[in-house]
Parts: C-alpha cells; sequence; structure tokens
C-alpha cells in the first residue's frame, strides 16, 4: 500500500509556471507506476501524464504535451509536475495516482491523494 500527498498548487496568472509534487510513502513506492490527473468543476477527472515506475516511460494528454513535464525522484519518493504556460483552462484540483498498472484511465488506478487546486488566471 501507499499513502499519496500533493503539494505546489496555487493561483498564477496565465503563461506563468508552477511545480506539483506527490509524496509517496513506503518502501514500495519505485516500485509503482504514478499519473496526474485533474479536474475541473462541474467535469469529469481527466489524465494529464504518467511515469514508469524508473521515470523512463512518460506519457502526456494532447492538451498539454509541450508545455507540461513529469519527472521523479525515487530516491525522494516524490513525482513532480513541472506546468510551464499554463492557460485558465488548466484551472482544476490536480491529483496524483499510483498502482502497479500502465494506463491512463483514473479507475485503473487504486491509490490516490487528496488533490491540490489550482487555479489560472486570466
Amino acid at each position: 500500500q501507499v499513502q499519496l500527498v500533493e503539494s505546489g498548487g496555487g493561483l498564477v496568472q496565465a503563461g506563468g509556471s508552477l511545480r506539483l509534487s506527490c509524496a509517496g510513502s513506503g518502501r514500495t513506492f519505485s516500485s509503482y507506476n504514478v499519473g496526474w490527473f485533474r479536474q475541473a468543476p462541474g467535469k469529469e477527472r481527466e489524465f494529464v501524464a504518467r511515469s514508469s515506475q524508473s521515470g523512463y516511460s512518460t506519457d502526456y494528454a494532447d492538451s498539454v504535451k509541450g508545455r507540461f513535464t513529469i519527472s521523479r525522484d525515487n530516491a525522494k519518493n516524490t513525482v513532480y509536475l513541472q506546468m510551464n504556460s499554463l492557460k485558465p483552462e488548466d484551472t482544476a484540483v490536480y491529483y496524483c495516482a499510483a498502482d502497479f498498472r500502465w494506463a491512463s484511465t483514473p479507475h485503473a488506478y487504486d491509490y490516490w491523494g487528496q488533490g491540490t487546486q489550482v487555479t489560472v488566471s486570466s
């Protein structure tokens, strides 16, 4: 089992940057694939990015490709989401999730953090 805690959200102007962190507990954190998802008010939770256990493989939603970068430091049990060139439509609660499966759908992930709010003003 793994517990996840997100941090780094906040209010930023369009065009700005934020870096989200997802801290995982437990010695087996490096065994999990980790995904970032987001949910805006009135919308379904959607895939943003994912990283394989080692960080060697990554994948992004088309809407964030070229602007967001996922990375991980397994020595620190932490996965990051660097978000650049932010747009108002990026406003959402951002969640990290972990699972042994390699997937981009929320229902495939068993472990979730509590979420962190990202608000991008125009």
